[in-house]
């Protein structure tokens, strides 16, 4: 059975922030970009069109980056980057400015998949909001925590041990009006009722 050709799913254009003092000035390399980048192309059918952004840890820079990039058509924006509880991180406090609605399922999701792995992660405040039709998702700053909480935990045989919260993007997206994201099962299989599932593409 051939591949599905990527013009056959819908395009959309998701923007990428990496909120890091330090990386924003070149004191040293940035991985959330490449990591969010590199997890999304192989979650994703879809043709995707990144906006990437790296900038420091300010909320009003950080907000301004957000109206950005949403007034820019991306439908889904995933920050990376200042969630913990240091005096620098503001990452939550810019995001909820921006927010027409809160989300919180996503957090406490993340927040469950973490503590799998490290007690700390009671610590990390990612909050996930809706402006205008663009989910905004806060992710940890660790490449491997990036994947983990997008993507799951999962058992030897490879079957779902725990859902990662990228399963249920897709799904408000099409809520919100966004285009319809096809995911590759392997990765990360999304859920959609019955009622809202596309029928497959010849």
């Amino acid at each position: 059975m051939s591949a599905v050709p990527a013009s056959s799913f819908d395009p959309v254009k998701i923007g990428i922030v990496s909120v890091s003092d330090r990386a924003s000035t070149g004191v040293y390399e940035d991985k959330g970009l490449p990591a969010l980048k590199d997890w999304l192309a192989r979650a994703l059918k879809n043709p995707i069109t990144f906006e990437p952004r790296l900038i420091p840890d300010e909320q009003a820079r950080i907000s301004q980056t957000l109206i950005e990039l949403v007034d820019a058509g991306c439908s889904l924006v995933l920050t990376t980057g200042g969630t913990g509880p240091a005096l620098r991180d503001v990452t939550p406090e810019a995001t909820l400015a921006v927010a027409h609605k809160e989300m919180p399922g996503f957090g406490e999701q993340m927040r469950q998949i973490s503590l799998r792995f490290v007690p700390t992660a009671i610590l990390s405040r990612q909050v996930a909001v809706i402006r205008d039709r663009t989910l905004i998702l806060n992710l940890p700053g660790q490449p491997k925590a990036i994947a983990e909480t997008l993507e799951g935990l999962k058992h030897a045989d490879g079957s779902q041990a725990v859902p990662g919260i990228f399963a249920a993007v897709p799904y408000c997206i099409d809520l919100i009006g966004g285009p319809y994201l096809q995911t590759d099962d392997e990765v990360c299989k999304a859920f959609r009722p019955k009622s809202a599932l596309r029928p497959p593409a010849d």
